[in-house]
């Protein structure tokens, strides 16, 4: 195995731990992160893989949390247009895809840090919205955690069942685009090696930060991960320009 692989599934376990303890999950941290190692549509088909796995792990860990109105009300829109985006990939140019992902995720991650304390109104309006939005973004560019954990936030939810709310959703989200991915040739016969992995990273990982999770404060580890994320962006739009 080449030693990048060492590195990325390195990288990957880290950014499932923080993922779980943010609440954004993985993907806002993994995207950028892989994007380093991997062509950007080869990211997408890689991060809907791990993803559904990621998730399989947070609803076995904490399944008893699921609130059912807010996944079908968030849920739904989010599916619908998560396909969306991950056909449109097919359009598009990769480079320009991932420099605008990279642009995305550095003013999200920055409104995030500095209005960490402020949530949006409870209305079935912005739960279709954040819908919409999470998953346009997740099928487009890779990630929508973010959105659909500002949406999830307004309703004050206890950890666990914050978790296993977005996790539900986004296994619905992720196994949608997985199936536009591949059917695009995104996920290469080359990274099937990988998988073991990935199963592996996702099951330890979500265990670690839900460990984790019990001891520390999330307000700290989201600040850690949003700093990582504006680092990681900062870096994409550098090599951007630099060609």
């Amino acid at each position: 195995m080449e030693e990048k692989y060492y590195l990325f599934i390195f990288l990957a376990f880290v950014s499932e731990i923080l993922g779980t303890i943010s609440g954004f999950g993985s993907s806002i941290l993994f995207v950028p992160i892989a994007s380093i190692f991997f062509d950007f549509k080869h990211v997408l088909g890689i991060t809907a893989i791990f993803h559904v796995f990621s998730n399989l792990s947070k609803l076995a860990l904490f399944r008893h949390g699921i609130n059912k109105e807010l996944v079908i009300k968030i849920g739904i829109p989010a599916i619908i247009f998560v396909i969306l985006g991950a056909y449109l990939t097919t359009f598009l140019p990769t480079e320009q895809i991932e420099f605008y992902m990279s642009i995305a995720l550095l003013f999200l991650s920055a409104y995030l840090m500095w209005n960490f304390n402020n949530v949006i109104q409870q209305t079935d309006v912005n739960l279709i919205l954040g819908g919409v939005g999470s998953g346009f973004l997740a099928g487009i560019a890779g990630t929508g955690g973010a959105i659909r954990g500002i949406t999830l936030a307004a309703f004050q939810l206890p950890k666990e069942v914050f978790i296993a709310t977005s996790a539900f959703i986004d296994l619905g989200v992720d196994l949608s685009r997985a199936l536009v991915y591949v059917s695009n040739d995104y996920f290469k016969k080359e990274f099937l090696f990988l998988i073991p992995f990935l199963i592996g990273i996702s099951i330890a990982g979500s265990y670690v930060g839900k460990l984790v999770l019990k001891r520390t404060s999330e307000k700290m580890f989201r600040y850690w991960v949003l700093g990582i994320i504006i680092c990681v962006s900062i870096f994409q739009i550098i090599k951007y320009f630099n060609g």
